[in-house]
């Protein structure tokens, strides 16, 4: 292990959200690792859509921030030194960390369901007291375990990206347990958010062709068609378009939410053909569903949360740039702006993927 693996840093900043709007930067002692573990000189750390939730509201649904949290957990770094009985990644090696940390000894966990794991450790959430702290600060300790390694070229930024395209993959993953390829099949995404336009590039992958994207702001809807939707609908400006696709009992095969938004659901059912496949993966509070379109059209309607075996498949596919996340990263701003960059994140007709930079001070 590297003699002094903090440099010249006495000190380590941190992110840390103490209530609604109440984001402070603030300074703890620099971590050393132990045995197993990883010292990180953190890089990039993208702000998530939940992350916005415990700043602005104070959490989501039954989940609040009832004591202080560390905030993030989407980030990649730069590995700084290695804890007793670890031999890589090697040193200034770029890797992505796994926020998720299963006990793997709950029942769930022998079922083969860690991402159901009753003792779940997840990195930046409020779940649990106390609170499991996250990853914004500039230098971090895990586990050696959970870190995932990219090859030169890759940049911190794309690393970062490797979390929200896990949940991506992992929903991706449920839509073709149901239905099989989905070359072939008419696939509609609401909301063209990061989590949004990758779920587009995870469905690409997994063989869509023809793939929907709507949303309420056209710059998002640019980026879909960056990221290769084969048709765009703005339903702010423009909900008539899709009146054809409602026509027949519907026309779309398998439809991904990622707004959570009332109104895009009652369009989902609108559109979804008898049988037809609804993967939820925005959330939001309780709402009122269309009951009856659900029974009468006998869909089959699916939740996704999380990941597990996604997280590493990610990492190789952005490294490999087999998917290119680098049109969803719009903004990086330094920890020290911390505030500004969860306000910037809020405000989607100017950003889609908000990131942190760590170890610079302006």
């Amino acid at each position: 292990m590297a003699a002094d693996p903090a440099g010249t840093d006495p000190m380590n900043r941190v992110a840390r959200l103490y209530a609604a709007h109440d984001l402070r930067v603030e300074t703890e002692p620099a971590p050393m690792p132990g045995k197993g573990q990883v010292l990180l000189r953190m890089a990039a750390g993208g702000i998530c859509g939940s992350d916005l939730h415990y700043y602005h509201d104070g959490g989501f649904g039954p989940v609040r921030v009832r004591q202080p949290i560390i905030a993030g957990h989407e980030a990649s770094g730069h590995v700084a030194a290695l804890g007793l009985g670890v031999d890589g990644p090697a040193p200034g090696t770029l890797v992505a960390v796994n926020p998720s940390q299963p006990c793997g000894t709950c029942e769930y966990c022998a079922r083969g369901q860690p991402i159901h794991c009753l003792n779940m450790q997840f990195m930046g959430s409020a779940m649990r007291l106390p609170h499991a702290q996250g990853m914004f600060r500039d230098l971090l300790v895990v586990p050696a375990a959970q870190v995932q390694a990219f090859p030169q070229g890759t940049t911190p930024a794309e690393a970062a990206c490797t979390e929200p395209l896990a949940v991506c993959l992992h929903a991706v993953s449920q839509a073709v347990a149901l239905l099989g390829d989905l070359a072939g099949l008419r696939v509609m995404i609401t909301g063209a958010g990061p989590i949004g336009l990758l779920v587009l590039a995870a469905a690409r992958h997994a063989g869509a062709t023809e793939v929907i994207v709507t949303d309420l702001t056209d710059a998002a809807l640019e980026r879909a068609r960056a990221m290769g939707a084969a048709q765009t609908i703005n339903v702010a400006s423009d909900a008539a378009a899709m009146e054809p696709l409602a026509e027949g009992k519907g026309q779309v095969d398998l439809l991904f939410d990622c707004s959570a938004a009332a109104s895009a659901l009652r369009n989902a059912f609108a559109v979804l053909r008898p049988r037809g496949v609804l993967i939820q993966v925005g959330v939001t509070g309780d709402m009122t569903i269309p009951l009856n379109a659900l029974v009468g059209k006998e869909i089959t309607w699916r939740g996704s949360q999380r990941f597990h075996d996604e997280f590493a498949v990610a990492a190789r596919l952005i490294g490999s740039r087999e998917i290119d996340v680098r049109p969803i990263i719009s903004h990086s701003l330094p920890l020290a702006r911390a505030v500004e960059a969860f306000e910037l994140a809020s405000d989607r007709s100017m950003a889609c993927k908000v990131h942190l930079t760590f170890g610079d001070e302006t």
